[in-house]
């Protein structure tokens, strides 16, 4: 389990309620929209608006407690900043799910960097196709 607390205290943020349980959703579901987040935030917290939920969210990205996924044609999903991963997300339904980064492509990316002269401190790897599940409803 994560101590939202010290992740917060870390960043240079208060840790208060609206964050700690915008954290404890994002945590217990994975990737999640704004919007999503909200409605699960608001059950427990019913007079929380969804501008402070944006407005943490925001703050928390600039921060690096949180990381935004792109999602093309689609809303925008959130997850707990960890370490370096790929994320696969599916145009269709908008589903991310988590890979492990492989020693190749680690490679490409040291090099890249070396040729480059870049400084890599971090790195967000998403790759965008059609997930199983929606394949398969496409070809029913």
């Amino acid at each position: 389990m994560t101590d939202y607390t010290v992740l917060l205290k870390e960043s240079g943020l208060k840790a208060t309620f609206q964050r700690m349980n915008i954290l404890g959703v994002i945590d217990m579901h994975g990737h999640m929209s704004v919007e999503d987040i909200y409605a699960e935030v608001v059950k427990v917290h019913p007079s929380l608006s969804l501008a402070t939920v944006y407005k943490n969210i925001i703050l928390m990205v600039e921060k690096g407690v949180l990381v935004e996924v792109p999602i093309i044609g689609k809303k925008s999903k959130y997850e707990l900043s960890k370490a370096d991963h790929i994320h696969l997300v599916c145009t269709e339904c908008g589903m991310v799910e988590d890979r492990q980064c492989i020693n190749e492509a680690d490679q490409v990316f040291k090099t890249l960097s070396q040729e480059e002269h870049f400084k890599l401190n971090k790195r967000q790897v998403n790759l965008y196709g059609v997930c199983e599940a929606c394949q398969t409803q496409k070809a029913s």
